[in-house]
């Protein structure tokens, strides 16, 4: 979990170093960036990239959070959810490389299906878990 959180927050530092760089080399005002809407329609979509994946970040990753909770209270974490975490870690973190810059849809897709498969997998170990 403390893996997802600190690549959350490089994710969120990456994304305000590269949007403030553009914005104060761009001379654009606050006002101009009042709604989301308008900052997307002034700032690159490449400068966007990283704030598109920090977005990316609150989505799956939620479940991994609540899981990791799930597993740890009921007593119930075994290698094979620590390495189904690590490979869902890992998968993000290509993913977000890859999203916050490049950006190839096929790398990153490939990146978030291995990382989606790792955390379907940990849910349905958990269910089991909690049925048995």
């Amino acid at each position: 979990m403390l893996a997802m959180i600190g690549l959350t927050m490089a994710v969120w530092l990456f994304m305000y170093v590269r949007r403030l760089h553009w914005i104060f080399s761009n001379g654009v005002s606050a006002n101009d960036l009042k709604t989301p809407k308008k900052r997307e329609a002034l700032i690159p979509e490449k400068v966007n990239y990283a704030s598109f994946n920090f977005q990316n970040l609150f989505e799956l990753p939620v479940i991994f959070y609540a899981l990791c909770l799930l597993l740890y209270v009921t007593d119930a974490v075994a290698t094979t959810d620590t390495v189904l975490a690590w490979v869902f870690v890992a998968g993000r973190a290509i993913h977000s490389v890859v999203h916050a810059t490049f950006n190839d849809v096929r790398l990153r897709f490939l990146s978030y299906i291995l990382s989606a498969l790792a955390l379907w997998a940990m849910f349905v170990r958990a269910v089991i878990y909690q049925l048995a």
